[in-house]
């Protein structure tokens, strides 16, 4: 690649997953969407399929097209520049990230489906989380939670995130985070994860996305980020100079995260500065950091 080429020229496919992090094998929240460079609109992968977490790994490891930019709608990590630690005052809080997943997967490992139940319910991981029922840890902190240093900034991009470390209501991110990073650790070593290792010169990628990062630079209104039928997702695709999209036969809110965030991450690879946020040095091996957010 030519100094004068962008760093997206190098990707041949852009990705999508909307991840869940819901019980049970089958996840009708799970969706990907991926396109090619040029205009024409992303398309569902498998679109009358309803995904498990551990498809979705072995599609990674074994269909996922070369040189792919793949965006995952999860947390990579939890905060840790807060408190500088995890976990504070837990002997086995990890120094990193990927100490992070290991330690994930670990204490989950007998939790079917990928799920990461015996983790939030562990004796001490749980006295940092909000879970339901009215169980909130004694070291979960006060108000919303904890945030990573990303997450503060996602609010300068009209978003409001939540916390990884809140476990309850339909927004809550923190049980697809955790899912997720039992699925990053058994992909760490086999594709690149963007921040927490570089930018690789071949090959596919794993970045963090934030839907709703995509529906705001798509023109979707704070509020209405969720689109559920093809006038609205047409129009949003057309910010991101695509093509309008192959009519579905189900509308559904991850669908058209989806396949508009794979048109999002096609324009977004080529702007070096989303690839070097400032700060991100800081924060790199332990929090990560959400492709798009500067």
């Amino acid at each position: 690649m030519s100094k004068e080429a962008s760093v997206g020229d190098r990707f041949a496919a852009f990705v999508a997953i909307d991840w869940s992090g819901a019980k049970g094998g089958r996840q009708p929240g799970i969706a990907i969407a991926s396109c090619e460079p040029g205009r024409v609109a992303p398309a569902l992968v498998r679109p009358s399929h309803v995904w498990s977490r551990t498809e979705v790994l072995d599609w990674l490891l074994n269909d996922l097209p070369d040189n792919s930019l793949v965006g995952m709608d999860l947390s990579p990590s939890l905060p840790f520049e807060d408190c500088g630690a995890f976990f504070p005052n837990w002997s086995e809080s990890p120094p990193n990230a990927r100490g992070l997943w290991a330690l994930v997967d670990k204490i989950a490992a007998d939790d079917p489906h990928l799920a990461a139940t015996s983790f939030v319910d562990h004796p001490e991981a749980s006295r940092h989380f909000r879970r339901h029922r009215g169980r909130t840890g004694d070291r979960f902190g006060t108000g919303a939670g904890r945030f990573r240093r990303v997450e503060n900034r996602q609010r300068c991009h009209d978003l409001t995130p939540y916390s990884c470390m809140n476990l309850v209501g339909a927004a809550q991110v923190g049980k697809s985070s955790l899912t997720g990073m039992r699925i990053l650790h058994r992909l760490d070593g086999r594709i690149p994860i963007w921040p927490f290792d570089s930018l690789p010169s071949h090959g596919s990628v794993i970045v963090e996305i934030y839907t709703s990062l995509a529906a705001r630079k798509g023109g979707v209104l704070r509020g209405r980020s969720k689109m559920r039928d093809a006038n609205s997702l047409d129009a949003a695709l057309n910010e991101f100079d695509s093509e309008s999209h192959a009519p579905l036969d189900r509308y559904t809110d991850h669908a058209t995260d989806a396949i508009l965030t794979a048109a999002w991450l096609r324009r977004a690879a080529h702007n070096s500065a989303l690839w070097n946020p400032e700060g991100l040095d800081d924060v790199r091996h332990t929090e990560g950091w959400t492709f798009g957010v500067l």
